[in-house]
């Protein structure tokens, strides 16, 4: 099997980025092989100090490159029309959104400043309702790409959208598996309203790796985990960014793909399609959604 790397990076000279948490983790890593590809990066996060110690470091690695730090609460909806209009008073075309940012196994529900639960109101609506601000810059660029990174958790089954506040049942993880489902289920209905004209919307889960997401499981088991996933099931946070990378740099990939490590079990290997989520393409589920999407966020996409 070939592999592919971020040497099969194309150059991105004259393209503008923006990763969602690419001050840490993966969206760190994100940010930085764009920048080496050549990318003017808007560096979203929620810490000025975080974004200000991720613009240095990639600084360091690329010197010279364009950075933009933008910072961005994606639990906090003001904040996220904030950000976009910062964004957006850049008056460049956005070529490339990666919706990278997101929060994992909650102890005990919480809600955003809007009054969603937080999981799913960070992952998915924050998401949702900063990509249609976007989206006058996107249809300005030549071949935009919208990237959604999920999670290997979205495949389990019985997923639905029936609790989202959580109310009823709360789990940690399971808010985090919906809130994953939710951004592939999110990628097929863009894919569907925009068409042949609009962004190429493709979603993508990194496999198994130990990243700043486990920050909220207790301290003994998130040290247990960090080395199973790094050195037994899974690979480095820079490997884990290879699928994203793949999916918003490589020629040819179409819209509503669904990329990811193609080795042992999608946990680690080289970057490909894979089988989405069973009911993930059902149209009923994905206007469900994106119906339910709008009338929180009070956002709409105008395609055309």
């Amino acid at each position: 099997m070939s592999t592919w790397t971020t040497a099969d990076i194309p150059s991105q000279r004259g393209r503008l980025a923006l990763v969602t948490g690419a001050n840490a983790g993966l969206g760190y890593w994100t940010a930085l092989e764009l920048a080496r590809a050549g990318a003017t990066v808007a560096l979203l996060g929620r810490s000025p100090a975080a974004l200000k110690e991720a613009e240095a470091a990639i600084g360091r690695e690329v010197p010279g490159t364009d950075l933009v730090p933008v910072r961005l609460d994606l639990a906090d909806l003001s904040s996220v029309e904030e950000a976009a209009a910062a964004v957006l008073a850049l008056d460049r075309p956005l070529d490339l959104l990666v919706n990278n940012a997101g929060v994992m196994a909650v102890p005990e529900r919480r809600t955003t400043k809007d009054g969603f639960e937080l999981t799913f109101g960070t992952n998915h609506l924050g998401h949702f309702a900063l990509t249609g601000r976007l989206l006058p810059a996107l249809l300005r660029a030549d071949a935009p790409r919208v990237v959604a990174v999920s999670a290997l958790i979205a495949r389990r089954r019985g997923l639905t959208f029936d609790d989202i506040a959580g109310e009823r049942h709360y789990t940690p993880m399971g808010a985090y598996a919906l809130s994953k489902y939710a951004n592939i289920v999110f990628t097929q209905e863009f894919a569907r309203r925009a068409g042949d004209k609009g962004p190429t919307a493709i979603a993508v889960h990194p496999g198994t790796a130990s990243t700043g997401i486990q920050r909220h499981l207790p301290g003994a088991l998130r040290a247990v985990v960090g080395v199973a996933m790094e050195r037994v099931i899974g690979q480095r946070p820079d490997q884990a960014a290879l699928p994203t990378l793949y999916a918003a740099t490589k020629p040819g990939v179409p819209a509503a793909a669904f990329i990811a490590p193609t080795r042992r079990m999608e946990t680690r290997g080289t970057p490909g399609p894979v089988k989405l989520p069973r009911t993930a393409a059902d149209e009923s589920v994905g206007s469900a959604l994106w119906e339910l999407s709008e009338r929180l966020t009070h956002v709409t996409y105008a395609f055309r």
